[in-house]
């Protein structure tokens, strides 16, 4: 049997623990390694207002191998800190439920093409999407009548 130190079966502890200690990372790994000699230049020139594309293409320009989306990532990260950027926020909307008029219930009202719907109120679970077209099922008879006639075109005055 083999018994030495190098055998594949028993690991090189001490070899491992000296290549831990002398592994030095890829420099083009390291998070904006060509943007950080550059810091003091963006920070001054973000002083002065100056956008991310702006400074982005200064630096290409001068030789510097970066991107516009790269340094704008610069900036947030390491100059506003790392800020998280603000999300707009859904507006969560009640799932629209068909209801039936009782007689307890008034009739819907008949909404006409052109007019505007009035905006939610607060207290209601449904927020309108848009225009919508009247239901002549859901209407009352004399409604649906009435409704059905304003569709009709009109004799021209004479």
């Amino acid at each position: 049997m083999n018994t030495s130190p190098t055998s594949p079966t028993t690991p090189d502890l001490e070899s491992l623990r000296k290549a831990i200690q002398e592994y030095q990372p890829d420099p083009s790994r390291i998070p904006f390694s060509n943007l950080k000699p550059f810091h003091d230049s963006i920070v001054e020139l973000r002083g002065k207002n100056a956008s991310y594309a702006a400074i982005a293409d200064l630096l290409m320009q001068n030789g510097i191998k970066t991107s516009r989306a790269r340094v704008a990532e610069y900036g947030r990260i390491v100059l506003e800190g790392g800020k998280s950027r603000k999300r707009r926020k859904r507006a969560r909307t009640a799932p629209a439920v068909a209801v039936k008029p009782t007689p307890a219930t008034p009739a819907p009202t008949v909404v006409l093409a052109g007019s505007v719907t009035p905006p939610p109120k607060e207290d209601s679970p449904y927020r309108s999407r848009g225009p919508h077209i009247a239901n002549v099922r859901m209407m009352s008879p004399e409604e649906a009548k009435e409704f059905n006639e304003s569709l009709k075109p009109k004799p021209p005055a004479s």
